[in-house]
């Protein structure tokens, strides 16, 4: 089944933004999009505003769209967001985990074991989380979880992806599992709060090193 023409404006627009090239602060022209995939501008603006709910586009009155840019405490407030969301969505998944969910999720893992980039571990990381969470039945919340780390990816990409690596989040991730499989849900819950409260403080930690990304500094 073809993917509506919003939909294909948003998943190229997305990757071109987070893979940096759209840098922060550049106009997007309707017009341009609007030839470029041979459509009105009514998806175009549907696009847009979904961009924009992902914190990836921001709109400015009589000026257009623009690539969005945040500074490091607006990255960090959002990491807070997403351990509220994120920890509440496993809570109500855990009881409703089955075999089927857990092959999957295990099955994603082994993609990652055998990835390399940066992209490929923001994907994976994406469909590994999301496949936890779906099972609670909240699509509303689901889809809030998902547009939040869409919204954060670019950021945390541009300034810690290739430092944190692969491996620390991954053996979260095996661990993460195992505790779903095994019922303990408690012990789960806190370690999805930890292994994003790491992601912070290695955000933490980079800008600190960074001049000019202090408290209030610092747009990427």
């Amino acid at each position: 089944m073809n993917k509506p023409a919003s939909a294909r404006i948003v998943d190229s627009l997305r990757e071109h933004i987070i893979d940096g090239l759209l840098p922060p602060g550049m106009q997007i022209r309707q017009e341009l999009l609007a030839g470029q995939f041979g459509v009105s501008r009514v998806p175009v603006r549907e696009a847009l505003r979904q961009l924009e709910a992902e914190g990836l586009v921001r709109s400015e009155l009589n000026r257009g769209a623009f690539v969005a840019s945040r500074s490091i405490d607006e990255v960090i407030e959002m990491l807070e967001i997403r351990i509220g969301l994120e920890v509440r969505a496993l809570k109500l998944a855990l009881p409703n985990l089955d075999r089927k969910t857990l092959q999957e999720a295990q099955k994603i893992l082994k993609r990652y074991d055998r990835s390399t980039t940066p992209q490929e571990w923001r994907d994976l990381n994406l469909a590994f989380h999301m496949c936890l969470y779906r099972p609670c039945n909240r699509p509303r919340l689901v889809k809030m979880i998902e547009d939040v780390m869409l919204g954060t990816d670019r950021f945390l990409r541009t300034h810690i992806s290739a430092t944190v690596g692969r491996e620390g989040p991954q053996s979260d991730h095996r661990r993460l599992l195992a505790l779903c499989a095994e019922g303990q849900a408690a012990a789960a819950l806190r370690l999805l709060e930890a292994h994003i409260e790491r992601t912070k403080a290695a955000l933490m930690q980079r800008a600190a090193k960074t001049p000019g990304a202090g408290t209030g500094h610092g747009a990427v």
